[in-house]
């Protein structure tokens, strides 16, 4: 049977995906090998891997991982132990089943048979005392594990003079809301007549469906201190321990019985009538209107939190090709482009109803621009596994003991991004492990322990996300820095440099301080490919070292690539685009200024001299400067620097289109982009214009 292709490629997608989280789990059942989810998560994926092969046609993967799942099947139930061993070969066999799929050009024959005998003598290895295979241990799928979600029913009612001692219920209420998805229904009925009313009291009481995985202590934490005061009751209505095909939909009589605002008695007596159920309660006076309709509330929200469960459990998400994403994003591109076009018109006819529908249109636009940059993006830690299982391997290669600590897993970055930034990392992390950790034997020679360590970390700040690598080894040798700077002529032997610049010095082409030549590194070839790499990202890099206590390289980088927040300008009769993530002011330079600078391009900012690049005689622009310039103050490695212009016009969404081939070169431009009005204007890059300013 021939196999379309594009299921093929389907499966080739979903088993790089399990395979990259089969290598998590192995790392952290390394790490704790009693752990019975990680066990049922390998199990399950090579598992999956096993029947999908098979499926597509992927016998040979099929026929492999079949073996491997034995063995873990044999660890699920108590029968195999695992040790280093077993994770050793379990990693390697993910690498076969990477080269199978096509990744190395196809797998060697002799490793695949080599690996298929270890086990299988793994799986002989492991004694059945009968033959039911022990299943208690195993965890079970996401698919088939119920969330911890609950939905409870609140009755509160506080205390009449609650508003004396300070305290705002409606306060408590919205503290709730911040919990889960909560309904609230208050009571009106307690109200007295206006003229026996004390406005200092408080007569209303509520009823609140609260769902929440946060449990009943969370809820108990936000009436904590008005408890004692007020009637609070919590019970719990529904959980999701059952399937939904299982749990019974409890009938509106019921439920106002549970609550205690109906007897057994009074609801036997209006079923014997056809009318709805709660037209009867509320005509015979045997419960408050808003009675009934809290009732009527908690049914719906508990049955709307069980139809989206089974909902989630049946199908929480697509798999979509990543050039449709591309595809959308470039379109909500262009109609951000033709959105500025019809405010710039709207505004120029000066028409309010053109202007109202152009209005509404930018909101749209804003709100699709958002949620489609939104689908672009990924959880960085997608990409911890392979880099644990990177530090792993290198710390065996060379004798050392490393452990990885990763944090900011849930901090997302545009796929790009992501995508991109995978060869820079892996080089400073192998730079990290052969240069920085020590070999055990000297790190308890300096007191350290025999284990070094290496933080990768990631955070948001602001439009920008930082991510930093960090060692506990040796650090930076400053004098061997110095002595190979000089030794290249990249300084003079009198050069008074900062301990920032000396450490910048890194990233120049061809740099090594290494004695000697690894397998890993020491060739001198890397970090100006890191630099070089960060900064086509838009993103900035630095260092910073203690000799004897490690080294810190944090990197700077934009959420996205395809749509940046920038800052307007313009020079003569041109317009250009700054990135508004390297903007940290702008000043006003008049002529007096320029005078007063004596020639050199500098500004007085607020008492300090700050350079600046004057980009209409940079560009070669024709014309002569207006009186009245601005500078555009950034900030580079630390360093801060302004660009000089004619006038800033303001903030600009702008939309990045690539240059063409001839362009690619230029120094000083990273892209371009369609203003409102249809014409061009060039994307600044920072960095190089003052690199080569």
């Amino acid at each position: 049977m021939v196999m379309n292709e594009q299921h093929k490629e389907a499966f080739r997608e979903e088993a790089y995906e399990l395979l990259a989280e089969l290598e998590s789990a192995l790392l952290e059942l390394e790490e704790n090998p009693d752990n019975q989810e990680m066990i049922g998560r390998t199990f399950r994926a090579m598992h999956t891997i096993k029947g999908s092969g098979a499926m597509f046609g992927f016998t040979d993967i099929a026929e492999f991982t079949h073996e491997v799942e034995t063995v873990y099947d044999k660890v699920r139930g108590g029968l195999v132990s695992v040790d280093k061993s077993l994770i050793d070969s379990t990693l390697k066999s993910c690498d076969l089943i990477r080269a199978m799929l096509g990744d190395a050009g196809g797998a060697d024959e002799a490793e695949i048979r080599r690996l298929k005998d270890v086990f299988m003598n793994m799986a002989r290895s492991g004694t059945e005392d009968s033959p039911e295979k022990a299943k208690t241990g195993s965890a079970s799928s996401p698919s088939e594990k119920r969330s911890s979600e609950k939905t409870y029913r609140i009755r509160f009612k506080p205390a009449q003079d609650i508003y004396l001692t300070g305290t705002d219920p409606i306060l408590l209420l919205n503290e709730l809301r911040e919990l889960g998805e909560c309904r609230v229904v208050a009571h009106l009925n307690e109200i007295p007549p206006l003229d026996e009313l004390n406005p200092e009291f408080c007569y209303t009481y509520w009823d609140i469906i609260l769902t929440t995985s946060r449990g009943d202590n969370a809820i108990r934490d936000v009436f904590i201190f008005v408890e004692e005061d007020s009637e609070l009751r919590i019970d719990v209505i529904d959980e999701s321990s059952l399937p939904f095909d299982q749990i019974e939909q409890k009938k509106l009589g019921h439920i106002l019985v549970e609550r205690g605002d109906l007897t057994a008695e009074d609801m036997v007596k209006v079923l014997e009538s056809r009318k709805l159920f709660g037209e009867l309660v509320v005509e015979k006076g045997l419960a408050e209107p808003s009675k009934i309709e809290a009732a009527l509330v908690e049914q719906q929200q508990v049955r709307e939190v069980r139809q989206r469960r089974q909902t989630t459990e049946t199908a929480s998400s697509i798999r979509v090709p990543s050039d449709k994403l591309d595809t959308l994003v470039n379109l909500v591109g262009e109609l951000v482009t033709v959105q500025a076009r019809l405010t710039q018109t709207a505004a120029f006819r000066n028409d309010p109803h053109l202007t109202l529908i152009a209005e509404e249109v930018e909101r749209l636009t804003s709100e699709l621009r958002d949620s489609t940059l939104n689908i672009r993006m990924m959880p960085f830690g997608s990409t911890f596994g392979k880099f644990k299982r990177l530090v792993r391997d290198l710390s065996d290669d060379l004798g050392k003991e490393v452990e990885m600590i990763t944090e900011g897993a849930s901090t997302e970055l545009d796929k790009t991004v992501i995508e991109r930034l995978n060869d820079p990392l892996v080089h400073i992390i192998r730079n990290s492990i052969d240069h920085g950790i020590e070999s055990p034997e000297v790190r308890e020679a300096h007191g350290k322990p025999r284990q070094g360590t290496v933080r990768l970390m990631a955070e948001h700040s602001g439009d920008c996300v930082f991510i930093t690598i960090q060692d506990d080894g040796a650090g930076l040798d400053k004098d061997a820095i110095r002595a190979k700077a000089i030794e290249r002529r990249l300084i003079s032997d009198t050069a008074e440099i900062s301990e920032k610049e000396l450490f910048g010095l890194i990233f120049a082409p061809g740099f090594s301080t290494a004695k000697k030549i690894t397998g890993v590194s020491g060739r001198g070839v890397g970090m100006d490919v890191v630099k070089q790499a960060i900064e086509a990202l838009r993103g900035a890099i630095e260092i910073s070292s203690r000799k004897g206590h490690g080294t810190t390289i944090t990197i700077r980088l934009p959420l996205t690539l395809a749509i940046i927040e920038s800052l307007l300008v313009k020079i003569g009769t041109d317009r250009y685009v700054l990135p508004l993530s390297f903007v940290e002011e702008c000043v006003v330079l008049t002529g007096r200024d320029i005078e007063a600078a004596h020639g050199k391009d500098l500004a007085n900012v607020r008492g300090h001299m700050v350079p600046y690049v004057p980009l209409r005689k940079r560009f070669e622009l024709k014309g002569d400067a207006p009186d009245i310039q601005q500078v555009v103050i950034t900030s580079i490695d630390g360093e801060r620097v302004g660009l000089l212009v004619d006038t800033v016009i303001g903030e600009h969404q702008t939309v990045i289109k690539s240059l063409g081939k001839a362009y690619r070169n230029v120094h000083g431009i990273s892209g371009a982009t369609i203003l409102g009005d249809g014409t061009v204007a060039l994307i600044l890059d920072i960095p190089q214009l003052v690199k080569y300013g």
